[in-house]
């Protein structure tokens, strides 16, 4: 989904609607600071939510400064398109209602593999399963405590 869901209608998991909100989500939620599946997951999760919110003060801590999205497309996006798109999201519901159809048309499943400081997040159609059918994966590199990502590349035409 990065996600399930990221740029653009691929953004890909949904949360809370406002910036305070989601801080409280990180702090009831899984510990984003572990080296576990679970982290990752979270992290994503509110990857997500940030952007879907305009919180760039978390985006900015979390994108790494070489981020780099690619689209089926090979079109590249830096963290600095992530920001401004996250920027457009905030006060407005627009974006989140568009992505929550998306998700809703398109369920993914999560797989996650992690090796050291480095964790793979892929999302996949779950009717064909993670060993055959990848849409999108988000590369987290773990650094100064916390997950950050790194990459993402998208295999479905129209997310990014």
């Amino acid at each position: 989904m990065r996600k399930q869901y990221l740029f653009q209608i691929g953004l890909a998991c949904l949360a809370a609607t406002t910036t305070g909100m989601t801080g409280a989500i990180a702090a009831t939620g899984p510990d984003e600071t572990a080296r576990t599946e679970a982290a990752v997951i979270a992290v994503d999760q509110h990857w997500l939510e940030a952007e879907l919110s305009g919180d760039t003060v978390w985006l900015d801590a979390m994108l790494l400064p070489e981020y780099r999205s690619v689209g089926a497309d090979g079109a590249v996006h830096p963290k600095s398109a992530i920001m401004a798109h996250a920027v457009k999201n905030r006060g407005s519901d627009e974006e989140r209602r568009k992505v929550e159809a998306w998700i809703k048309a398109h369920p993914s499943g999560k797989a996650v593999v992690i090796h050291g400081d480095t964790a793979i997040l892929s999302f996949y159609d779950p009717a064909k399963g993670a060993a055959s059918d990848v849409r999108s994966s988000d590369i987290f590199v773990y650094v100064d405590g916390r997950w950050h990502a790194l990459y993402s590349q998208h295999s479905w035409p129209g997310k990014n």
